[in-house]
């Protein structure tokens, strides 16, 4: 980590370092350009559980009062859980204060539209551009500063509007009556409070690991094979059937077996759809970057599957387009409408322990009934000036392979595919490759990274 690194300023938001990057001038002017930019309402303010929240988020709703808005405030919160609350308060919109999955160090502002999803690009894209242009924004009169009030229900609202959804699928009885044992691992993070009372009400018996939101990240935050490894003995130990893992703004669902094993979060969104399409099909929406195996499924139960680019902005867009009854990504992100345009871990867990209900398989046992893939996710440095020569090598490296330009470059064969593309969020490029046999990932990987220009 390079305490140097600037700020990044995309459509997703803005991240950065906590003290270098991201200080209380950028905080102020980006709450400022997003207040200048929503429709006239009250905006919701939340954010997870990193200790600098607190007083980003006061800075946040320092800046919407300067510009006339009423503040609704959250406290912290799982991120899908400002999406509810967006639409159940009737909000112009909402700002989110997170940096998801990155270390402590950083934060990050999310922004969140009156539809409760997060912004997608034209709208975002005018919140960027008025942060990054010299416009003033006028403030309030010296009687006119907004008004600040406080909202407790949100995550009531959340737990009710999954469990309203698994009861409409009829895997409500299922899991209740079924005993589940199951360790959750908050990480410290804003969602080991909601995820123990959904599972609660979902007759589940909880083994709760670091589930207070204190910001304490007693692993790497993102929910990875290699960052949860000290996890495993702990899973073992404690004799429950699976494990759900968070990451600290919980927008992302990891799974550990009985034995403690990680299988990938892949499984994740391949888990909850096979769960939620047996008994309700349709179409599903995944990202450029997602498993083989969300294929797979949707193939198996007569359900189409549509790719998006990366980003839940443009997964909602797909879901939308093609009135989708699931939506998600790779990263252990599951999205269903009914409960809102965010990707949600609880959704995943109510529809993942929904299918172990009904075939009464353990979480090995259904996962041994997938293909057997082998996905490989890497990342390298990345000097952003020589992306497009690197594009024009990998191209001219697998002419043969079917080309998708939509996000980076994906190209594809029947034996697999591999995918190179820039994180909107840090200054690195993402290579993905996956294949069934389980030397062709790393192969073209190693490829892959030797093609990029110097410097």
């Amino acid at each position: 980590m390079n305490p140097e690194e600037p700020l990044i300023v995309s459509i997703s938001g803005v991240r950065g370092i906590v003290g270098g990057s991201l200080d209380a001038a950028s905080v102020l002017r980006f709450c400022q350009s997003l207040a200048a930019t929503l429709e006239p309402g009250p905006i919701t303010l939340s954010a997870d559980s990193r200790p600098s929240g607190r007083w980003l988020t006061r800075l946040a709703s320092s800046a919407f009062e300067s510009c006339g808005r009423t503040v609704i405030d959250l406290g912290v919160i799982p991120t899908p859980t400002t999406g509810v609350a967006v639409q159940r308060l009737g909000a112009s919109g909402g700002l989110h204060v997170t940096a998801s999955h990155n270390p402590a160090p950083y934060n990050g502002l999310k922004l969140f539209g009156p539809d409760g999803r997060v912004l997608p690009a034209g709208p975002a894209g005018k919140v960027r551009d008025a942060f990054i242009s010299d416009r003033r924004f006028r403030s309030a009169a010296w009687n006119g500063g907004g008004q600040v009030r406080t909202c407790d229900k949100a995550q009531e609202w959340h737990a009710e509007a999954v469990l309203e959804a698994a009861r409409q699928d009829g895997l409500l009885e299922p899991v209740q009556a079924r005993g589940f044992r199951v360790l959750v691992d908050g990480n410290g993070g804003a969602g080991g409070p909601l995820a123990r009372r959904l599972l609660e009400r979902l007759g589940v018996e909880v083994v709760p690991w670091q589930c207070e939101p204190d910001g304490h990240f007693t692993h790497p935050p993102e929910p990875t094979g290699d960052n949860l490894a000290s996890l495993g003995p702990i899973v073992r130990n404690a004799r429950v059937d699976l494990a759900f893992v968070l990451d600290p703004d919980a927008d992302r669902l990891a799974l550990l077996d009985a034995e403690g094993q990680f299988p990938s979060e892949e499984y994740t969104l391949a888990l909850a759809a096979d769960g939620l399409l047996a008994r309700r099909p349709g179409p599903l929406v995944i990202n450029l970057s997602t498993s083989r195996l969300s294929e797979w499924v949707a193939k198996a139960r007569g359900c189409p599957c549509i790719r998006t680019p990366v980003g839940e902005a443009h997964v909602v867009d797909g879901m939308l387009a093609h009135q989708a009854v699931l939506g998600g990504e790779g990263n252990g992100g599951v999205m269903d409408p009914r409960v809102g345009w965010v990707r949600d871990p609880f959704v995943g867990m109510a529809l993942i322990l929904g299918g172990l209900a009904l075939s009464g398989n353990t979480l090995r046992q259904a996962i041994s009934s997938f293909p057997k893939l082998t996905i490989i996710k890497d990342k390298t440095p990345l000097v952003r000036k020589n992306l497009p020569a690197w594009m024009d090598a990998l191209k001219n490296k697998w002419p043969g392979w079917l080309k998708d330009e939509r996000d980076g470059l994906r190209l594809e064969c029947d034996a697999g595919w591999i995918q190179v593309r820039a994180s909107n969020t840090e200054p690195i490029a993402r290579i993905i490759a996956e294949s069934a046999n389980i030397d062709n990932a790393p192969a073209w990987i190693r490829e892959a990274v030797a093609l990029m220009p110097p410097g």
